[in-house]
This record gives structure tokens, sequence and C-alpha cells, in this order.
């Protein structure tokens, strides 16, 4: 009853410490905010200055799930995603690795199953490394758990060798497409925006990784992102830039959420819950 409330309430707003926020005036603005406006300097500070704001309001929220409640939630993401045509079918995928601190929803048991040899796992899995400051972050290729270590800042992600000293596989170097993308982040909403934690990281692999797949005529891979209940927002709330990628579709407690009609057309014969 507690995750259906949750879910319910985060259909309209965020939840905070059980009780429901809803955008100030200022964050609502965002709503007529669109590509045609992003080019002038004051609208892209405004808009900046909105997600600042937006990204306070979204962390006090998840700080304030109840640790029981977010396992729960982690399960069942999971488990939706496990169990769904279009994922068991992927062959090649990319996916974040989640960090307790950052209280992204965690996806240990999702890499743990690709990892596993066929036929319950043999997908090719890369995962993301952090160059620099500078919002440039690669894919590489992983085979276990075990090829992931601690960062500076105590988050997992591949060294850029493997036990043999070998190389990793860049995915931007791959001689075939993925399937899927599984993506992290702060906030979403239903028609596909998506508000990261500022350093563009995402939005700069993504754009490359759609030109790429562009130029070598590969069909664009579905982005898919993973979202506790109470970080879907109201449409238009999330604001946006020209750099910003829109996601396919949402992965949520309650369900798989399809955004684009490459999503449907995917998801046709898929897990689908929610309306």
């Amino acid at each position: 009853m507690m995750t259906q409330w949750y879910t319910r309430a985060a259909a309209k707003g965020v939840v905070i410490s059980g009780q429901l926020w809803q955008p100030n005036s200022m964050l609502r603005m965002s709503t007529n905010c669109n590509n045609d406006n992003t080019n002038n300097r004051d609208d892209l500070n405004s808009i900046f200055k909105q997600k600042r704001i937006l990204r306070t309001q979204v962390r006090k929220t998840l700080k304030a799930i109840d640790p029981s409640l977010r396992s729960q939630q982690d399960n069942a993401i999971q488990d939706i995603i496990l169990g769904a045509p279009w994922f068991k079918s992927s062959l090649r995928l990319c996916a974040y690795i989640s960090c307790s601190a950052l209280r992204e929803v965690d996806t240990f048991k999702l890499l743990s199953q690709i990892l596993q040899p066929p036929p319950s796992g043999g997908k090719k899995l890369y995962v993301p490394r952090v160059e620099d400051k500078n919002s440039n972050m690669r894919m590489l290729n992983v085979s276990r758990i075990d090829d992931l270590v601690a960062n500076s800042m105590n988050i997992l992600e591949p060294d850029p060798v493997d036990a043999d000293g070998n190389a990793r596989e860049d995915v931007l170097q791959a001689n075939e497409p993925v399937d899927i993308l599984l993506l992290p982040g702060l906030a979403f909403d239903k028609s596909g925006r998506r508000l990261g934690r500022g350093g563009g990281y995402y939005d700069t692999f993504l754009k490359n990784y759609q030109d790429l797949a562009e130029t070598r005529n590969w069909k664009q891979p579905l982005l898919v992102a993973l979202s506790y209940s109470q970080q879907i927002l109201d449409d238009g709330v999330i604001p946006v830039t020209s750099t910003d990628v829109l996601v396919d579709a949402l992965v949520s407690p309650e369900g798989v959420i399809p955004i684009s009609s490459a999503a449907f057309n995917r998801f046709q014969n898929g897990y689908l819950s929610w309306t």
C-alpha cells in the first residue's frame, strides 16, 4: 500500500517526508522553455538556475525515502527489466553502475545477471568510466563484476585495461551497435525529459553515440531510464536545453512507461503497465 501511495503521489509531484511537494511557480515557467530560446544567454542562465533548484528539491526527496521502501523499489525495477522480452532479446547494452551514496536505482542484480554465462546471461555489457571533468565519459566492455574498481570518489568503474593488460573495448569503437542504454538520473517526466546531476557526461556521451549510429546507419539504441516513483515529475517541470537528450522510456516500480514511438514499437509485446 505504501508503495502504491508514493507512486500515485509521484505522478502529480514529489513526496518529501510524506508530504507532496509541488514545483514552485518559477520552476513551472520552464514548461514554456524550448530549443528556440536556448541560444539566448539570459534564458540559458535562467534554465540552469531552475535546474539547480530542482536538483536540490529532488535530492531532499530521495534522502527522505525510507530505506526499506527504497530496497523494495530497487528490487521491483530490476525484476521488471529482467523479465521483459525487450531486455531478454537484447544482445549488447550499456548500463550504469549504481552508487548508493548518490541514491541511484540499484543495478547490481541486473549487472550480475547480464554477466552470467548463457543461457541466463551472455549479453555484451559496457559500463561508464569518467575520463575528466570536461563531461568526457567512455563506456567500456566488462565481463565480470570483479572488473570494476573504486575511483577517487568511491564510485565503481572499469579499469581502462583488463587483467591481461589489453585495452578494454570502447563502445564508440565497437563494430556492432548496442540495443539498449540503461540510464540514471535525478528526475524524469513522461514526455522523456531527464534531469541529470549537472556534469553533462551522459548527454555528451549519448549525443556522440547517436551521431555514430547515424553515421554507420545503425538502428538507434533504446534509451531507458530507471526511476524511483518519487523521481517522476509533472510533464514540463524539468527545464531543457538543446543539449539535453530525451529518453525513450522509464522503468519505475509500477512498470514500463514507454514514451517515444520507438519504445512503443519495441514494447508492444513487452511489459507495459502505466497508462
